[in-house]
């Protein structure tokens, strides 16, 4: 009995380690993918928020590792994208209506695209956003801008490895 339940106890081990989880995953004929620079038509005139935008989002992929980031000329897939929107707006209010802190959206058309099989796998308007206090300037505000990029990139690759 006792050699039964070890036997069991060591197949059970081994098998943990054959097993790994990613959350999604893309096409297996897939495996790089080019990110050209999103244009950004939000009108906001915030100084390279479309390069930083486009940066982040290379960045994500190349951390994440699931598709080796390109140029396009040589890549099995593409994003594109388009900045619509940055919102800046009062988020929270204290007595005698006196803003504390502030909310930072930022909203953006991509889509998705298999270069090798000629289709569109996903087209999306995606928003999120970041806060920042009041006191702290320009610096905070940027922390907000920040914050709402990291979480928009974020989306946007977990839209692309879970489309599949």
């Amino acid at each position: 009995m006792t050699r039964i339940v070890l036997s069991i106890l060591v197949a059970l081990v081994c098998l943990v380690g054959c097993y790994s989880f990613k959350g999604g995953s893309v096409a297996s004929h897939l495996s790089t993918i080019a990110i050209p620079l999103f244009d950004d038509q939000s009108g906001s005139a915030e100084p390279n928020l479309r390069e930083k935008f486009t940066n982040k989002l290379i960045e994500r992929f190349r951390q994440d590792n699931s598709l080796q980031v390109t140029d396009k000329t040589r890549s099995d897939s593409v994003i594109e994208g388009i900045i619509l929107s940055l919102q800046d707006e009062p988020f929270v209010v204290v007595q005698g209506e006196s803003v504390t802190k502030r909310k930072v959206t930022i909203a953006v058309k991509a889509k998705y695209q298999d270069v090798k099989l000629k289709k569109q796998v996903w087209e999306k308007q995606l928003s999120n956003w970041g806060t920042y206090d009041i006191g702290g300037g320009q610096e905070q505000r940027q922390a907000g801008i920040d914050a709402a990029i990291e979480k928009l990139t974020e989306d946007i690759l977990n839209e692309t490895v879970s489309s599949w």
